[in-house]
């Protein structure tokens, strides 16, 4: 039976019920019994449950806050380290390529080991790889490259492993929606990270400082998950039922930010309403149309890519209209941030779902964001190359990014695509967390 609340996690008087079903369940691991992880085995409170949730989404936030700080700051840098476009795109490439060769590695232990203790280590490495890069010097920009990969160690220890605590903590209803508490902090952190990187660079005089707030921010979160945080028992819930600058005034300072920081604040209000938006419609979809969470992602994915096709053609002759479209299109885009997260969650048994998210994870930022800002850099150099004036250089980053609303249709494709096989793979799913798949096949 599925539970819409906190769950406890218990092992006494469920040994019988997993040594039926949470070792042994499919084809390819029929014969192979994974090592017994350490897990929580006292009861955990809802209150502790949801303080848990909490601390993980302030985490997620400074995560996503730290890895487009760099987006912040960024034209400083290529003043600061004299280098080019492709140059620039390479500091999150190389994050990214890091980020998804670990995040495989930290899956296969989330499953596996001790959650809590891998989440603390990734962070830890997190933290002081990001206070390190500040330091760097204007000769040694290979080592900023260096340290930006390493930062990829954290991220894919925690944005692996956190999902599938709240997994094993809630189930049903209550677990869609602290899921989609989570994830809208990608979108927030991702907003805040602009602004108050650029904000931070600006106030400072020295793009330095922006990249030095996010560790200590994050030494507060690394405090507050080891010592409030539980390890619960996997499957959990399915056994109960987952220049220097003079100071100005804070009136002067919110104008300012009004006025320079736009695209910042509509990442977060577009993120925040996209993520709740599709949020709403699956839960009240999913009783009725049994497909209706990759189709949801399908729709919001299509219908993105002509906001932003439009969006880059008009933002050489009107920035108001550029605007709105990118806020439609980035409402359309977040619908499938939590949708995407509970679907992986259903499908998966609970005993691998960390793995599945590092899949998932890898896959993701292969094809999309490990050498999409290369990619796009170079296809930008290339066009420049062309011809060297001031309108011209607008207009190659301008055409470099056309790329991006073709890649969002195939995207919306694969969604569709994933629609016809959901139900079927979900139900499969649901048998082997509860060992009867056997009893049926």
């Amino acid at each position: 039976m599925e539970t819409n609340g906190p769950v406890m996690s218990r092992q006494e008087g469920e040994k019988t019920h997993q040594s039926s079903a949470s070792t042994r369940y499919g084809s390819v691991a029929d014969s192979i019994s994974a090592p017994e992880p350490e897990e929580t085995t006292t009861v955990i409170s809802s209150e502790r449950a949801y303080v848990t949730v909490a601390i993980l989404c302030y985490v997620n936030l400074i995560n996503y806050m730290d890895r487009y700080t760099i987006a912040g700051v960024l034209l400083s840098i290529q003043n600061f380290f004299e280098i080019k476009d492709s140059m620039s795109g390479l500091l999150q490439t190389v994050f990214i390529c890091s980020f998804i060769v670990l995040a495989p590695i930290f899956g296969y232990l989330g499953d596996r080991y001790n959650r809590k203790l891998i989440m603390i280590g990734g962070l830890t490495v997190w933290v002081a790889m990001t206070l390190t890069s500040s330091f760097v010097t204007k000769s040694y920009f290979w080592l900023l490259v260096l340290f930006r990969a390493l930062v990829g160690t954290g991220e894919a220890s925690y944005s692996t492993i956190a999902p599938t605590i709240i997994g094993d903590l809630f189930s049903g209803t209550k677990r869609t929606i602290m899921i989609s508490a989570f994830y809208i902090f990608i979108p927030v952190g991702s907003g805040l990270g602009y602004i108050i990187g650029s904000y931070v660079a600006s106030a400072t005089g020295d793009w330095r400082w922006a990249l030095r707030l996010n560790p200590i921010l994050g030494s507060f979160g690394l405090l507050l998950l080891a010592v409030f945080c539980p390890n619960p028992s996997r499957g959990a819930s399915e056994a109960h039922g987952g220049n220097r600058m003079q100071h100005t005034s804070y009136l002067e300072d919110i104008k300012y930010l009004l006025k320079n920081y736009v695209f910042g604040g509509l990442t977060v209000v577009t993120g925040i309403l996209g993520v709740s938006l599709g949020s709403t419609i699956s839960r009240r979809l999913r009783d009725r149309v049994p497909n209706a969470d990759p189709l949801i992602c399908a729709v919001g994915m299509l219908s993105s890519a002509p906001c932003f096709f439009a969006a880059i053609i008009l933002a050489s002759t009107s920035v108001p209209a550029t605007y709105v479209f990118i806020g439609i299109g980035e409402i359309l885009i977040s619908l499938n941030w939590s949708i995407l997260a509970d679907i992986l969650l259903y499908v998966v048994v609970p005993t691998r779902r960390a793995t599945a998210e590092a899949l998932q994870i890898m896959v993701c930022h292969l094809l999309g964001d490990a050498g999409s800002p290369y990619l796009i850099g170079t296809i930008s150099d290339a066009l420049r190359s062309q011809l060297n004036t001031h309108e011209w250089k607008f207009r190659s980053l301008e055409y470099s990014f056309l790329l991006c609303p073709f890649v969002g249709v195939l995207g919306g494709l694969f969604f569709l695509m994933t629609a016809v096989y959901i139900t079927k793979d979900r139900k499969e799913a649901e048998l082997l967390a509860t060992g009867r798949y056997h009893q049926l096949t």
